[in-house]
């Protein structure tokens, strides 16, 4: 998801003028939009589909560190253990 800057820097007057085109270049390019006022960039809007998306990945990525840290640290558990705790029987 690389910006393109001549297609995904929008002003706010764009916005105010056209908001469905807007909406609509997000869901179709899966870019951000950046919002700019006077030259300056104000906020980002992408489609709710790529937002949900990014944070799936977001919070599996961090389980993965959060694993991986647990392995370093010793904190690991016995596939019978981790049965036995949940209640399955082998």
């Amino acid at each position: 998801m690389n910006v393109k800057f001549s297609e995904d820097v929008v002003p706010l007057t764009d916005i105010k003028v056209n908001p469905g085109k807007v909406v609509r270049h997000t869901s179709e390019s899966h870019r951000p939009v950046l919002l700019t006022s006077r030259g300056r960039g104000v906020a980002v809007m992408q489609s709710l589909e790529d937002y949900e998306k990014a944070e799936e990945e977001k919070a599996f990525m961090r389980a993965v560190v959060e694993g991986l840290s647990d392995l370093d640290n010793g904190r690991e558990s016995s596939l019978s253990d981790v049965r036995n705790r949940l209640g399955f029987r082998s």
